[in-house]
């Protein structure tokens, strides 16, 4: 069991403030057994921030399982904290990596695109075809933000972080969703380079469960040599709610 810091002192608790502050997290919540609790406006779910001494370790525990599940850090064996999971790390720039997947979790995950699309539209009609383009125009806005922190502005096939070549795909087409839920759920989305998203919407590549690429006979060779079919690709990072939507991507487009 790591003891912490109780009270923290001056350069743990300016430590965890400037760690937390640095990653979106700027509303102070107070003091809780030794911890430092902060909040954000933008993201979902509190952190507590710890310090055994003033050189470390460094101790984050997040209020959210789901962002806890999606973090990808194993959370400690030897200690806990008082939100639903807890991370040690020997070195700041640990804790602030940490930090800043936990604040794209928290402004990317179900619900909180759905809730910024609510309140962004709430006062708008939808009652014409040009009013409906709006509400939706909005929404893929907010979908394509979303996408963007939850892949770390990354396309998890290619590699490529340049934002203008970054698409929001939608697994399940917008048309096909039955509800805004869904349409602004990341786990309905991937972050693709531009061609690849064209492929995967026009249903000449599709994604099996453990991210490799299913190719459609009606992709030509010449357009397959271009996307780099001839060596291998495999998408990372996808969860089981991405598996699901996949599936249905998969039925749709008859792979």
């Amino acid at each position: 069991m790591i003891e912490i810091e109780v009270p923290p002192g001056f350069v743990v608790r300016t430590e965890a403030q400037k760690a937390a502050f640095d990653n979106g997290y700027r509303l102070e919540r107070g003091l809780e057994s030794g911890w430092l609790r902060f909040g954000s406006t933008t993201a979902n779910g509190d952190v507590w921030i710890a310090g055994a001494s003033k050189n470390g370790p460094w101790l984050l525990s997040l209020q959210y399982p789901d962002v806890a599940a999606e973090i990808g850090i194993h959370p400690s064996q030897v200690t806990s904290g008082p939100g639903a999971a807890t991370y040690v790390f020997d070195r700041l720039d640990g804790l602030h990596s940490a930090l800043d997947r936990t604040y794209r979790l928290g402004v990317s995950l179900p619900s909180a695109p759905l809730n910024r699309f609510r309140v962004a539209t709430e006062n708008m009609s939808q009652t014409t075809e040009a009013e409906c383009q709006a509400v939706r125009r909005i929404g893929q806005t907010v979908f394509r933000q979303a996408l963007l922190d939850y892949w770390n502005g990354r396309c998890p096939l290619t590699g490529i972080t340049d934002e203008p070549l970054l698409r929001a795909s939608h697994i399940v087409a917008w048309a096909d969703c039955g509800t805004d839920a869904l349409r602004l759920d990341v786990h309905n989305g991937l972050l693709l380079s531009a061609l690849w998203d064209a492929a995967f919407d026009g249903g000449l590549v599709s994604f099996a469960d453990d991210g490799t690429v299913i190719v459609s006979a009606k992709l030509t060779s010449s357009a397959a040599t271009i996307l780099g079919l001839n060596r291998q690709k495999t998408l990372v990072g996808l969860t089981n709610a991405h598996r699901t939507n996949l599936a249905l991507h998969r039925l749709k487009h008859r792979f």
